[in-house]
């Protein structure tokens, strides 16, 4: 696969659960309730679950296999097929283009990798990548502006400044606890 479809990141997210293991609707939206594991990362309303399941099917990423017996109608079981199994490898490996998506579409590939047990070391290393020069350009910019421009651009580089400390904390946290000679933080400066 060149790249990535184009998908919302609610398809994105419901792609990658069905990946995990077969599955119907029901279960995605309580992971991905306001309340769910999910959920409290990037919420999924229960119809757009359901929306996202047919059109996933559509774009042939998942096919139906099945269905289960439940309270009310069939549940319609479905399983990612190949392509979409390579779609969403991809997506998740994939670093993000601004630093406004590391609080969505970051998050939840951080949650989702976690929840299959892959190490997210290689992502973020490259998403670092993405937003140092980023904030470089940001810093550059400091004092180029007036006015409320100004104020934006100071917000920018504060948020940049927080996402490239928060892939450091995170990269650290991935590398696990300290080993004979690597130093710890103290935490004191």
């Amino acid at each position: 696969m060149t790249g990535n479809p184009p998908l919302s990141l609610a398809e994105w997210v419901v792609l990658a659960i069905v990946s995990e293991s077969p599955t119907h609707g029901f279960p995605i939206a309580q992971l991905t309730a306001s309340d769910g594991e999910l959920g409290r990362i990037w919420h999924v309303p229960r119809p757009v679950v359901y929306r996202s399941l047919g059109r996933l099917a559509d774009a042939l990423l998942i096919t139906e296999g099945g269905s289960e017996p439940g309270r009310g109608p069939q549940r319609t079981i479905y399983a990612v097929t190949a392509q979409g199994r390579e779609a969403v490898a991809c997506w998740l490996q994939t670093p993000v283009d601004h630093v406004r998506d590391v609080r969505s579409h970051l998050l939840i590939k951080l949650a989702l990798l976690h929840r299959v047990g892959a190490d997210p070391t290689d992502l973020l290393r490259r998403q670092r990548e993405v937003l140092t020069p980023i904030a470089q350009a940001m810093a550059a910019e400091q004092g180029s502006s007036s006015g409320f421009e100004s104020t934006l651009l100071a917000w920018r580089r504060a948020s940049a400044a927080a996402a490239i400390s928060f892939l450091a904390d995170v990269a650290h946290e991935a590398d696990g606890p300290a080993s004979p000679g690597r130093a710890v933080p103290s935490g004191r400066g």
